[in-house]
């Protein structure tokens, strides 16, 4: 959420980079809104001024022997005018909070300008993209063929966007989500969290998630709670991602310095509607209903968020790295972030099968921008208590990395030899194969 008081400052401003961003924001309604507080903050102190003044008249003709009848009816008659201008200033608050609570994040001012992912700007590459001297296979006939991969039964099972996952494919799911974990916790000192798939409405408020986005979310509705359809106010829903439940670990919380900065780390399942979306990607496992993620989240002190932010990119960078998989590094622009983001790196892998590169995890810097919606503050060096920063990426997504190991290390008899790496958590197995033993 933005400050409120930057918008009474420097709208113009405020409204030029929310228009970067593609966001048109409701300036006519603002500037009433805003008027009507002033006149109602106005005419509410007036009002306790001509109280404040009756009091103290009756305590003079008190001290007179005088009536104080008609003064204690002024007196009462100012305070249900007060009460009234009370509930009317709540009114006007509440609306001024559904503004601020549907407006994106401010792009930081290295963020370039840009109408979509063509005008995002490439940092860097890592890896050696790989020559076949045979037919490439993408990752659904790799797996159909190897007896791996079951779309068919999956759409039985829940529908579309769904998949099935079996033997050594499963293993190889778990290895990756183990080897992750392992090296986020051990080489890179980030305290493992098991979290909650199931938030409340406040938690999806706090990072950004809700209002604006309910309809990419799936409600679960419990007896006695809201019906189908209805606005979700009591019940829980699936996190889309665990940087729901990891980031609102401080929400309402103020953070002792010493224990800043934080690192979180959580292995997940993820569920996503993906409203708006179809015809996307709907052939195979890039784009879910339910996948696995490996999430980490950083809780900084503001003036350390964008450091926090590179290091976080290299840590994600990290994982592809020790895969051998080659990806490039991305700036988005402004209209390619996401809501609560003040700058986003995707780091996106090479599919050979689409010859390209496909985003395999996302890592923004939100600023002040969740704290503020979650009131998760820290004490400053002067003792001052001062909104935190958060930052969150995927360190990896599971899904897409097997999704990339398939592809990449595919071989001209249908096998798929396993990366070095994930050997180990493999029980030494080298070989996906086609027959035997699945």
């Amino acid at each position: 959420m933005l400050d409120i008081q930057l918008l009474r400052t420097d709208l113009n401003h405020v409204t030029k980079k929310l228009a970067s961003r593609s966001y048109r924001f409701p300036i006519e309604k603002f500037n009433q809104l805003e008027a009507d507080r002033k006149k109602i903050q106005t005419q509410t102190q007036e009002l306790q001024a001509k109280r404040n003044a009756a009091s103290k008249l009756i305590g003079q003709a008190k001290s007179k022997g005088e009536d104080t009848t008609s003064i204690f009816t002024e007196v009462a008659s100012l305070g249900d005018e007060l009460k009234q201008f009370e509930i009317i200033l709540g009114q006007i608050q509440s609306e001024l909070q559904n503004i601020l609570l549907e407006v994106p994040n401010l792009p930081h001012d290295s963020v370039p300008e840009g109408s979509g992912e063509e005008d995002n700007q490439e940092v860097r590459r890592w890896g050696q993209i790989r020559s076949f001297n045979f037919e490439i296979k993408d990752h659904v006939n790799i797996g159909e063929s190897l007896k791996l991969l079951d779309f068919e039964t999956a759409v039985k099972l829940s529908g579309a966007r769904f998949s099935l996952i079996k033997g050594s494919l499963a293993r190889l799911h778990r290895a990756l989500t183990q080897f992750m974990l392992d090296t986020h916790v051990q080489e890179h000192g980030y305290t493992e969290i098991y979290a909650p798939y199931l938030v409340n409405r406040d938690s999806l408020q706090g990072t950004g998630q809700l209002p604006k986005f309910e309809e990419d979310l799936f409600v679960v509705n419990t007896a006695g709670k809201t019906a189908h359809g209805d606005k979700n106010t009591t019940g829980f829903y699936l996190i889309p991602t665990a940087e729901v439940p990891l980031t609102n670990i401080i929400r309402n919380e103020i953070v002792a310095l010493k224990f800043l900065p934080m690192q979180f780390v959580a292995h997940t399942p993820c569920f996503r509607s993906e409203a708006g979306s179809y015809g996307k990607d709907t052939r195979g496992l890039i784009r879910q209903h339910q996948f696995d993620k490996v999430e980490l989240v950083h809780i900084v002190h503001p003036d350390q968020s964008y450091e926090a932010l590179e290091t976080l990119v290299n840590h994600a960078e990290k994982i592809l790295q020790k895969l051998e998989l080659p990806y490039r590094v991305m700036t988005l622009c402004t209209r390619d972030m996401g809501f609560s983001a003040a700058k986003t790196y995707d780091i996106e892998v090479w599919l050979p099968a689409q010859n390209t590169y496909r985003e395999i995890s996302s890592c923004s810097n939100c600023e002040s921008f969740q704290a503020r919606r979650m009131q998760a503050r820290f004490r400053n060096e002067n003792g001052k208590t001062t909104l935190l920063h958060t930052l969150n990426g995927s360190g990896l997504a599971v899904g897409r990395t097997l999704v990339a190991i398939l592809e990449n290390y595919q071989n001209a008899d249908g096998s798929v030899s396993i990366p070095e790496v994930l050997q180990p958590y493999m029980n030494g197995l080298d070989l996906l194969r086609i027959v035997g033993g699945q």
